[in-house]
Parts: structure tokens; C-alpha cells; sequence
């Protein structure tokens, strides 16, 4: 943690699940969750911890993605949205990333090919074995936290009071966003060095054109403010390229994968939860100008979206960094009810 979130007490802890069975019917005798904690439990007159929040982040991100200075310091202090006097918040690793379990540990490609819905799986029993924690007073995600998000929102309905996804729709995967995807796919696949995951010295040919989901996170005008010329946009290229080079390729494909089986459209009115959705304009990944995006979230029972207005330090996808342009809709959505009101 950094800056305003320095001085925030943090907990850390895993969960170990012992023999998790993933939807493809493959098994792993332990699958390890690591995840933070702040502020302090409170307990309702039934003895239910009733002030939970579980956060969830994106893709190229582990838990750290919300207790840096960017998000965490406008979240967690007193007054914010997510006042850890008020609030027991838990920052998770998604399956795959950071000290979670994922193929780099050592199973490389023998590690279960997991897709959604076994992340979202393992977080419940994290949420409710784990943690005993019956019901989440929120659960917010950004991304691949956000399409998570929308997902337990249809399995878990009881188990989450609020929900807010930002920066994803409860529709399939199309247009850019999966040929993008599947382009990181096969270049991983077809590289020369990857030897079906068991390389002994990582493959590269696929970095030079992974960095292309990046590219499309960053928003067309932001990404010409930072890249105005041709010797800009070579030196950012060249970093996105040694960004991408930090992700075991394993882990890579297997996180892009994972998105195989998303889409929760059919399953729209199960979802009983309150929901904010929030979306960006300029985002080249999620386009919530679709007109399908608002029909999906009419089917919704008490789900209500926002649309965040486009101006010149937008960061299209990557705009949900900018926290002032959403924190307020987050505390308006939030303030009406109080900790302690989740039904028995």
C-alpha cells in the first residue's frame, strides 16, 4: 500500500481448499486463495457478520490492484465510500494471479483449465467456508473482477446484498474484444518456444502482439495523449512489451481462457441482488454504447447502470482508475441502507 492507504491496517490470510473440483470435471487436491483484509468484522443481533465487502480485480491485476493509492486511498479512509470503521472489506487473488494458486507454481499446463464460473465458485466457498460470511453487504469488481461480478450475481443471488460491476456487460464475448483475445490465445499456442507449456526457457515471439487487449484498455484518445509521435508510441510499445514479459506465459493463456465460458445473459432475472453497473464511454473492450447493454440490464429485476461521461483524461477501459469519476455513484448507491440490515 502506498499514500493514503499506508497507514491502513492490513491482514493477510489464505484459504486453502482441499480437493476442488472444476466444471470441466478435472480435480486439484488443494487450491490456494490468498487474500487482505481491512477494517474490523461487525456482527448483526442473529450473529451474522453483516458489514462484508469483497472486491475483486481485473486481468493484468492481483489483490494489490485495490489497496494502492489509486483506488484504495479514495475508498477506505474515513468518510469514503468504503470507511473501514464502517466496512470489513476483502481483497482476494483471483484463481491464476498473484499468490493464488495458478500453472506457474509448477503444474504448468496439468493445472485444471479453469473458466468463471470455477473463479467464482472458489470465492463463495472462500466467502462462506472460509471466511463464514453468509452474505456480502457488497461485492464490487473492475474487468475480469466486474464480469465475475455478474456471474455470482446469477449463482449466488442470496449471497450479496449489492453488486456493482464496473467495466463489464452480462453479454457474451464478440467483436474486438474476443478476437483480441483470441489472437493472445494462438500467438501463445504457436510460439515456437511455448512446447505445449513445458518450456524450459519462456517463449517471446507471442509478447509482440499480446500487448494488443492492453492497448484497447487504454482508449484511442489516451492512448494518442500518451503516444502524441512516432518515437513515443515505439518507446510505449517497447513497455507494454516488457509489461507483458513479467506474466509467465502459462499463466497468460490460461487467464484469457478463463473468459471461455462467460455469459450470463441467459440468466438475467435470477439475479436478485441490488446492482449498479458501471460503464465508460470511450471503452474499446466493454462498449456499453450497445443497445443490447441497457435491454440486458431492463431484464434485471433492481439493476440500474451509469454511463460515465467521455473528456480529455478519460482512459477508456483503464478510466475505472479514475476513481472521482465514479466514487460518487458508488456512495449514492450505498448510502441508503445500513450494515446491519441484511435479510434474516
Amino acid at each position: 500500500m502506498s499514500g493514503a492507504t499506508a497507514s491502513l491496517v492490513r491482514a493477510d490470510g489464505v484459504c486453502n481448499i482441499q480437493n476442488f473440483a472444476f466444471a470441466s470435471g478435472q480435480v486439484i487436491s488443494e487450491l490456494r486463495l490468498h487474500y487482505s483484509t481491512l477494517g474490523t468484522p461487525q456482527y448483526d443481533a442473529a450473529g451474522h457478520l453483516c458489514n462484508a465487502v469483497l472486491l475483486l480485480h481485473s486481468s493484468t491485476g492481483n489483490r494489490l490492484h485495490w489497496l494502492s493509492g489509486l483506488l484504495g486511498g479514495g475508498l477506505f479512509g474515513p468518510g469514503q465510500p468504503l470507511d473501514v470503521e464502517r466496512f470489513f472489506i476483502v481483497v482476494p487473488d483471483l484463481i491464476g494471479h498473484g499468490e493464488s494458486s495458478k500453472p506457474s507454481d509448477g503444474l504448468r499446463t496439468s493445472f485444471p483449465r479453469y473458466r468463471c464460473r470455477d473463479m467464482v465458485n472458489a470465492l463463495h466457498l472462500l466467502v462462506t467456508q472460509g471466511l463464514k460470511i453468509r452474505a456480502l453487504h457488497l461485492l464490487m469488481g473492475t474487468s475480469l473482477g466486474a464480469m465475475l461480478a455478474w456471474e455470482w450475481a446469477h449463482r449466488y443471488p442470496d449471497a450479496a446484498q449489492r453488486i456493482v460491476p464496473i467495466g463489464a456487460y452480462p453479454l457474451p464475448l464478440g467483436g474486438r474484444n474476443w478476437m483480441v483475445r483470441r489472437m493472445i490465445i494462438e500467438a501463445i499456442r504457436n510460439d515456437p518456444a511455448w512446447a505445449h507449456g513445458h518450456y524450459d526457457t519462456p517463449p517471446s515471439a507471442y509478447r509482440y502482439t499480446a500487448p494488443l487487449l492492453l492497448l484497447m484498455a487504454h482508449g484511442v484518445q489516451h492512448l494518442q495523449n500518451l503516444a502524441p509521435n512516432q518515437a513515443a508510441a515505439d518507446k510505449y510499445y517497447e513497455q507494454l512489451v516488457r509489461t507483458v514479459a513479467q506474466h509467465d506465459a502459462n499463466d497468460l493463456l490460461y487467464v484469457i481462457e478463463s473468459t471461455l465460458d462467460y455469459d450470463p445473459s441467459a440468466h438475467l432475472q435470477q439475479m436478485t441482488a441490488q446492482m449498479l453497473a458501471i460503464n465508460f464511454e470511450g471503452d474499446e473492450i466493454c462498449r456499453p454504447d450497445l443497445d443490447v447493454f441497457e435491454a440486458a440490464v431492463a431484464q434485471i429485476p433492481r439493476a440500474r447502470s451509469v454511463l460515465i461521461a467521455q473528456d480529455e483524461q478519460s482512459c477508456g477501459h483503464l478510466t475505472y482508475y479514475q476513481l472521482d469519476t465514479w466514487k460518487a455513484h458508488l456512495a449514492a448507491f450505498l448510502a441508503p441502507v445500513s450494515v446491519d440490515t441484511i435479510p434474516a
